[in-house]
């Protein structure tokens, strides 16, 4: 054979072969971090799911996106419960009673089964909690409408194990005007509100931001003394309009406070495309509703979204690439130190990207950060090291605070 020819085939074989041997194994490397990494998850509600349809969620469960074999089997170690109040029941005079009920519930999965869960106060406890192979269970407070305007209830729930507050939801509240609401009454915050956020940064809890109108985080922001966190937003570059979410000034200015935003994954907080779906339906439905008064909102869920899809399609998915693309472009405009995961599985119904569905997923989403380039470090950052940092910072500033008891 020409000795021309013999060269270029060994050239070829040489080439293939590095590349068989250079290709990293993205999928088994995000395994491998899903297992040795801290993951946390700052808001999932599984609490309020279990209110309306009770399962045991320490072993595989019907529906709904978390169980125990699920969440070990995506690496997830440490998700913030999430103890939701809806807006309405401020009025009621309910929020109270029902957060307090929550709390016993979390409170619960940890009696009921110390062999997979315990309650996390600190980041040491988390840290602890990890290394015995224990999933810990912290928990966040969403919607500060259970204070009930008493600075005193925000010791009472630290004392049961909050370790966030988000200040108000859909409706504004007590304490902030909601980016839901179109009553801002406090221009941002009440003046019990700007109590509230100095008084949880006494006593350590971290004063989340999500749901809260600009207004009220620019408020919050020049009170509050230590880093903020935003449990469940996304980047409102992707969604024009949509106040929930945090524009690229609120991020900045969240990195330069120190702070983090846990991207939230449903599928209408990350493509304008789902977000005007899911405003279309949403509107839909309350004119529904409004025929049809023998049902109510969880009867629009679970039958008008059929109705709606039979009419106008099924909602448009977002991608798993669509959800890399908030944190790319959240460590460009504020670094790496400024961004984790804040899922809102079990609060966003039917509008969980592809890729994302539930908490065994976690692997999925570090193979794409892998993909896109970032170090094994940075991974870890993403999955739970810069939520640990802003929630020690909490904690050591309390601890200088002469007041606290």
């Amino acid at each position: 054979m020409n000795p021309r020819y013999l060269f270029i085939i060994a050239s070829l074989l040489l080439v293939s072969a590095c590349n068989t041997t250079t290709t990293p194994d993205f999928a088994s490397d995000a395994e491998r971090i899903a297992r040795e990494s801290i993951i946390i998850d700052t808001h999932v509600d599984v609490p309020y799911r279990l209110v309306s349809k009770p399962a045991d969620i320490s072993v595989a469960t019907d529906d709904g996106d978390f169980d125990y074999p699920r969440a070990r089997r995506g690496g997830l170690n440490a998700p913030f419960m999430s103890i939701y109040t809806p807006a309405s029941l401020e009025a009621e005079g309910q929020s109270k009673a029902v957060a307090e009920t929550l709390i016993d519930t979390v409170l619960g999965f940890a009696e009921k089964w110390p062999d997979k869960f315990a309650i996390a106060t600190s980041p040491r406890d988390v840290r602890a909690q990890f290394q015995a192979g224990i999933m810990s269970l912290p928990m966040g407070m969403e919607n500060g409408s259970p204070i009930e305007g008493n600075l005193d209830n925000l010791q009472h729930f630290f004392d049961r194990g909050i370790r966030y507050i988000t200040l108000t939801h859909g409706l504004s509240n007590h304490i902030s005007d909601s980016s839901y609401d179109d009553n801002h009454q406090w221009n941002g915050l009440s003046e019990f509100g700007r109590d509230a956020v100095q008084e949880m940064n006494r006593l350590g809890i971290m004063v989340d931001i999500s749901h809260v109108s600009d207004d009220a985080f620019w408020q919050t922001i020049e009170i509050s003394k230590v880093p903020l966190i935003a449990s469940h937003s996304s980047a409102r570059r992707f969604t024009p309009g949509f106040e929930r979410n945090m524009s690229d000034e609120m991020i900045v200015a969240l990195a330069k406070n120190g702070g983090v935003i846990q991207i939230n994954f449903g599928s209408s907080f990350v493509t304008a495309k789902a977000r005007e779906y899911v405003s279309a339906r949403s509107e839909a439905s309350k004119r529904w509703l409004a025929e049809n008064p023998q049902y109510d909102e969880k009867d629009s869920r679970r039958l008008f979204h059929d109705i709606y899809a039979e009419e106008h399609g099924p909602l448009p998915f977002a991608s798993l690439d669509d959800v890399l693309d908030h944190f790319d472009h959240v460590v460009a405009i504020a670094g790496i130190d400024h961004v984790g995961i804040g899922s809102d599985y079990d609060g966003v119904g039917d509008s969980l990207p592809v890729g994302l569905k539930d908490v065994s997923s976690y692997p999925n989403l570090i193979r794409g950060l892998l993909e896109r380039g970032y170090s094994e470090a940075d991974i870890r950052k993403i999955l739970g090291e810069n939520l640990l940092r802003v929630w020690q910072d909490a904690e050591n500033y309390a601890a200088t605070t002469s007041s606290k008891t």
